[in-house]
């Protein structure tokens, strides 16, 4: 007896399995944003810290670490940031970037606002590589969140360190899904284009607050003033998860006093000390800023709109 095997059935038989887009895990919005603005159409990746999470003292939910384990590539910036991750990843297999040891990013340890690149001509391939030896974390000095000593883990606030990581991000998809190979190449060049172009604008913007020095809430914008050539006269916390001292506090409304500026509240912070600092010294008081995204809605606009917010929040206090 012969069997006919139906056209629709036949042609399934004959087509090769299509591979799996790849399953990708990242740790802090803007990073999810950058990986998001890669691989475009042909999936999402999964966010750890979604919308309102604390970074410090978060805890992964059973689906969360299921995800990580199932996880061919997960993308975070490093244990400087975020420690809870590296424990939970420790005997994992599957890909994994670590974004602060990726060669071409530009690295700074805490403290250092110098004006490190701030030209704008776009040509960053490379141009900041530094060891990762130069700035090797000491978890001696370290608390549940990151240690405010040596290597200062918000690389994102540097646009050159976004435009480096997306190029990485998308040769490694590459690896793991060559048939898609072209179309995770050319997300990543749009996605170079629209950072180029976000920079260059925010640069412009903030030309009219450079020269102006100002306070800020927590010491998490490092890479931000370095590259846009912004002056940072102080902040009220080292780490957005440690408290002030009462001396450090002191010294601060003393300086303030000298010569009143603008001070920053930050969210998901009580903005009680600032206003309390303002109103025992004149100084202005500026919008919450959010170095980390984690009030936005995530997704790939998410980055843009984390660097023109704290170019606005910044704008509209220090130059109205």
């Amino acid at each position: 007896m012969r069997y006919t095997i139906p056209p629709a059935v036949a042609s399934l038989i004959a087509a090769p399995a299509l591979a799996e887009v790849p399953r990708v895990v990242t740790d802090l919005p803007p990073v999810h944003s950058l990986v998001a603005q890669v691989m475009g159409d042909l999936g999402q990746p999964t966010l750890l810290l979604d919308r309102g999470a604390d970074a410090h003292s978060f805890q992964l939910r059973p689906s969360q670490a299921k995800a990580l384990a199932d996880a061919d590539l997960v993308v975070w910036v490093g244990p400087e940031m975020t420690r809870w991750l590296d424990r939970a990843l420790a005997g994992r297999t599957g890909e994994e970037i670590r974004l602060s040891t990726l060669e071409g990013t530009h690295r700074q340890d805490f403290g250092d606002t110098a004006d490190h690149d701030h030209d704008h001509d776009h040509d960053h391939a490379g141009e900041h590589n530094h060891s990762a030896e130069e700035h090797a974390h000491d978890d001696e000095h370290g608390h549940e969140g990151h240690s405010h000593e040596g290597l200062d883990p918000h690389l994102w606030l540097d646009p050159a360190n976004a435009r480096q990581w997306l190029a990485h991000v998308a040769d490694v998809l590459a690896d793991l899904d060559p048939a898609n190979a072209a179309t995770y190449a050319a997300n990543a060049e749009a996605a170079r284009a629209d950072v180029d172009a976000l920079d260059t604008e925010t640069a412009q913007r903030l030309e009219a607050a450079r020269g102006q020095p100002f306070y800020v809430f927590h010491d998490a914008y490092g890479y931000f003033a370095s590259h846009y050539g912004l002056t940072i006269a102080g902040s009220i916390s080292a780490g957005d998860a440690a408290s002030p001292g009462a001396a450090h506090l002191s010294e601060l409304r003393a300086a303030i006093s000298d010569e009143p500026r603008c001070i920053f509240p930050e969210v998901q912070h009580d903005p009680r000390l600032v206003q309390q600092i303002a109103e025992d010294t004149g100084a202005r008081i500026g919008p919450p800023l959010d170095p980390s995204g984690s009030s936005m809605e995530p997704g790939p606009r998410l980055y843009g709109d984390l660097i023109r917010g704290l170019a606005d929040g910044i704008l509209s206090c220090v130059a109205p």
